[in-house]
């Protein structure tokens, strides 16, 4: 039987109870036995770093995580030099794994429109399962845009790996912005990763680092 480990990167500027969520029923659904939360450097399609640093956004979703035994984190992004490539990272687990995995890699719904941007994207297709986590109540993506350019087949796959996940109304933005002004932030985030921040006094200003 095919193992199957399932992929989520993002900022996780800080990681909250939304994303544990959601990933978490991705998981099932897909049968995966593990799902790997991959902190990124920088977005290659953002100007900005993170506000929280690396080292910081790394333990902020280890300690997420820590009760699970079916999720964990990497930091293999975090120890790339330069925009972190989601082909780079799945590639890299393709080999961990070998030929008997499966790699599913998540992304969410409101990313589609993005994905004609993303560093080898057929490659990356070709390479993986790109499954689209779609929030209960809300329209389904739509990939036929991409079926002139990426082909027929692709864009199946596409649309047959759309998932749908639990609503959960919570956002990094909205977060940073009630610590940021001493706002309860109580059930948004895993209550270790909320005394980490206090402890580290994180968040404490809306602007991020700024990028060169």
């Amino acid at each position: 039987m095919r193992r199957r480990i399932v992929l989520f990167g993002g900022s996780f500027d800080p990681i909250h109870i939304g994303h544990t969520t959601v990933a978490r029923d991705a998981m099932e659904q897909l049968g995966g036995e593990l799902l790997v939360f991959i902190p990124a450097k920088r977005s290659p399609l953002k100007g900005f770093m993170p506000f929280a640093g690396d080292e910081d956004r790394r333990i902020m979703a280890t300690l997420a995580v820590a009760d699970d035994d079916h999720m964990t984190v990497s930091d293999c992004e975090l120890n790339r030099p330069g925009p972190s490539y989601t082909l780079d990272t799945v590639t890299s687990f393709q080999r961990q794994y070998g030929d008997q995995a499966d790699i599913c890699w998540l992304v969410g719904a409101d990313a589609v429109g993005d994905l004609a941007y993303w560093h080898r994207i057929t490659d990356l297709i070709d390479t993986c399962r790109l499954c689209t986590m779609c929030r209960a109540g809300c329209e389904a993506p739509s990939f036929g845009r991409y079926e002139s350019s990426w082909g027929r087949e692709r864009v199946a796959r596409l649309r047959a790996d759309v998932i749908e996940t639990p609503l959960v109304n919570v956002s990094s933005t909205e977060i940073r912005r009630r610590l940021a002004t001493g706002r309860d932030v109580t059930g948004m985030i895993a209550p270790a990763v909320l005394d980490y921040i206090r402890a580290h006094g994180l968040y404490k200003s809306l602007e991020p680092p700024s990028f060169l």
